[in-house]
C-alpha cells in the first residue's frame, strides 16, 4: 500500500510563484519515475513534468522555462516549482508515481499511484 500527498496549490496572480511538493509513504520499497499531471475543467489529464530516479527531467512545450521539477529521494517526495504562472495555468495538479512495493516476500514491480490532486487557480 503506497500512498501520495500532494501540497501547496492556492490561488495566486499571474506572474506569481507556487511550489507544489508531493510525498509518498507505505510500503515503498523504490521509487522509480515520478511526475506531475495537470487537469483542467473540461479537458483531459496532460503531463507537466517528469523525472526519473537518475535525474533526466521532462517537460511540456507550455510550461518549459518556467516550471522546474526536482526530488528528493531521502524524503520519498517530489517538487514542481512554478514561477512565471499564467491563468491557463489553472488546473487541478496530481502526482504520479512508478513505485516498486516489497510486502513479506513478494515484490511487485512499476504499480502506478496516483495522489488526490491540489487545486492550483491562476488569477487577478
Amino acid at each position: 500500500q503506497v500512498q501520495l500527498v500532494e501540497s501547496g496549490g492556492g490561488l495566486v496572480q499571474p506572474g506569481g510563484s507556487l511550489r507544489l511538493s508531493c510525498t509518498a509513504s507505505g510500503s515503498i520499497f523504490s521509487l522509480n519515475d515520478m511526475g506531475w499531471y495537470r487537469q483542467a475543467p473540461g479537458r483531459e489529464r496532460d503531463l507537466v513534468a517528469e523525472i526519473t530516479n537518475s535525474g533526466f527531467t521532462n517537460y511540456a512545450d507550455s510550461v518549459k522555462g518556467r516550471f522546474t521539477i526536482s526530488r528528493d529521494n531521502a524524503k520519498n517526495t517530489v517538487y514542481l516549482q512554478m514561477n512565471s504562472l499564467k491563468p491557463e495555468d489553472t488546473a487541478v495538479y496530481y502526482c504520479n508515481a512508478d513505485v516498486d512495493t516489497l510486502e513479506g516476500s513478494i515484490l511487485s514491480r512499476n504499480l502506478e499511484v496516483w495522489g488526490q490532486g491540489t487545486h492550483v487557480t491562476v488569477s487577478s
